[in-house]
């Protein structure tokens, strides 16, 4: 009796997570009005500003975006795998992934938009070399790297036991 009292807590205790895809939704509105002003501010400054200001200025925003699109991905695939299914019902626009990204999948593509949004980093700082010091744009190259590297293993490490489980 006392195990499965246990066991009944542990498992309603994945409910415990709402809040935190709750605060995620909140950081989606967080982005947003940041994107807002970032638009404001480019629109007043683009008759001043450099071809490759203007860039910097679209890569932040495709930053800003992208760092979104990953949000809705672990709301979505997070909630999914470790609380509740979530039943589409009848919505024509509901995207074909949000039902199908496992834990597995999920891990790969955070890792995979992190290494895209380091990429952005340092290509921003790549065009903006005269504002940096040789020390900060070598930090910036050594921690896409790292990123890199990371995504690799763990892509390499998910093929591995894939295997593994395929050959049992």
């Amino acid at each position: 009796m006392f195990k499965r009292a246990l066991e009944t807590i542990l498992f309603a205790s994945r409910w415990l997570l709402v809040p935190f895809y709750l605060a995620l939704t909140a950081s989606l509105f967080f982005l947003l009005f940041k994107g807002g002003q970032e638009v404001i501010h480019y629109v007043v400054a683009l008759p001043q500003m450099t071809e490759t200001e203007v860039i910097l200025a679209v890569l932040s925003l495709i930053d800003l975006t992208f760092t979104g699109s990953l949000v809705v991905i672990v709301i979505f695939s997070g909630y999914e795998n470790f609380v509740a299914p979530i039943k589409a019902g009848d919505a024509v626009d509901w995207p074909e992934w949000m039902s199908k990204i496992d834990f597995t999948g999920l891990k790969l593509k955070l890792l995979s938009s992190i290494v895209v949004l380091s990429g952005i980093q340092l290509l921003k700082a790549m065009l903006n070399l005269r504002a940096l010091s040789d020390r900060e744009l070598i930090w910036y190259v050594v921690v896409h790297m790292v990123f890199v590297l990371s995504g690799l293993l763990l892509a390499w490490s998910d093929k591995l036991s894939g295997e593994a489980k395929a050959n049992h």
